[in-house]
C-alpha cells in the first residue's frame, strides 16, 4: 500500500471518528436536555436504568471518549493509539448489540414493570396528603395533561378522587368537567416507543460509522506495523 492510500485512509477515518465524536456529543447534549426537563422519571423508577434520556448520556459519554482515541491516534499515526482504539470500538459495538438483545428478549418484562411503577405512583399520589409527595404529583399531572389521559388504564383507577388534570376543557370547570376516558399506560408506552425508535435509528447510523473506522483502522495499522512506522 503506497503512502497516498495510506494517507486517504488515514483522512478518512479522522473525518469519519470525528463526524461520530460530534454524533456523541449531540447525544450527550440532548440526553442531558431531555433528563432536565422530562416528567416522567419519577414514575417510572424500575425503568431508570434504561430510561431513554440516561441511554443517550451513557451511549454518548462513552461514543466520544473513543471516538476521540480514534481522532487522536489517526493524528498522530500512534500504533498503541490505533490498536487501543480498535479494542474499545470493537468492545463498544459489541455492547450496542447486546443492549439491542436484550430490549427485544425482555421488551415484555419492561412493559409490566413500567405498568406496576405507574400503578404504584398513582396510589402514592392518591393516599398522599395535599403537600405530600409533590413530585410525583406534579410529574403525574404534568402526565395527565400533556398526553391527554386519566389515570394508569382509566379514569376509574382514581376510584371517584379524580385530579383536576384530567380534565378536558381549559381552564377546568371543578364542579362539572369531562375527563380524559383513555389511561395513560397506553400513551406513555408509545411515547417510550417513539423515543426507543429514533434512538434506534441513531445507534445503527452510528454502528455502521464505527464499524467502517474498524475497516479503516486495522487496515493502518497493518501497514504501519510492515513498515515499522508510528509508536508501538
Amino acid at each position: 500500500m503506497n503512502r497516498s492510500c495510506v494517507n486517504c485512509l488515514k483522512s478518512l477515518m479522522i473525518y469519519l471518528n470525528f463526524l461520530c465524536w460530534l454524533c456523541g456529543a449531540f447525544v450527550v447534549a440532548f440526553g442531558i436536555f431531555q433528563s432536565m426537563n422530562s416528567k416522567f422519571a419519577s414514575l417510572v423508577t424500575s425503568f431508570w436504568p434504561i430510561y431513554p434520556a440516561n441511554t443517550l448520556v451513557v451511549t454518548g459519554t462513552i461514543v466520544t471518549c473513543v471516538c476521540f482515541l480514534g481522532v487522536l491516534g489517526g493524528m498522530k499515526e500512534n500504533r498503541c493509539l490505533l490498536i487501543s482504539f480498535f479494542i474499545l470500538l470493537f468492545i463498544l459495538m459489541l455492547v450496542e448489540l447486546a443492549m439491542a438483545c436484550v430490549f427485544l428478549v425482555y421488551s415484555r418484562k419492561i412493559e409490566t414493570y413500567f405498568e406496576k411503577d405507574l400503578e404504584q405512583s398513582l396510589e402514592i399520589y392518591r393516599h398522599s396528603d395535599p403537600e405530600g409527595n409533590r413530585t410525583i404529583k406534579d410529574d403525574f399531572d404534568a402526565v395527565q395533561h400533556l398526553f391527554r389521559c386519566c389515570g394508569v388504564h382509566g379514569e376509574a383507577d382514581w376510584k371517584g378522587n379524580t385530579p383536576i388534570s384530567c380534565c378536558t376543557e381549559d381552564p377546568c370547570d371543578t364542579q362539572n368537567h369531562t375527563v380524559w376516558k383513555e389511561g395513560c399506560l397506553m400513551k406513555l408506552r408509545n411515547w417510550f416507543a417513539g423515543n426507543y425508535l429514533s434512538t434506534g435509528a441513531g445507534v445503527v447510523t452510528m454502528f455502521i460509522i464505527q464499524f467502517s473506522c474498524l475497516c479503516f483502522t486495522i487496515s493502518i495499522f497493518c501497514h504501519f506495523s510492515r513498515h515499522g512506522l508510528g509508536y508501538l
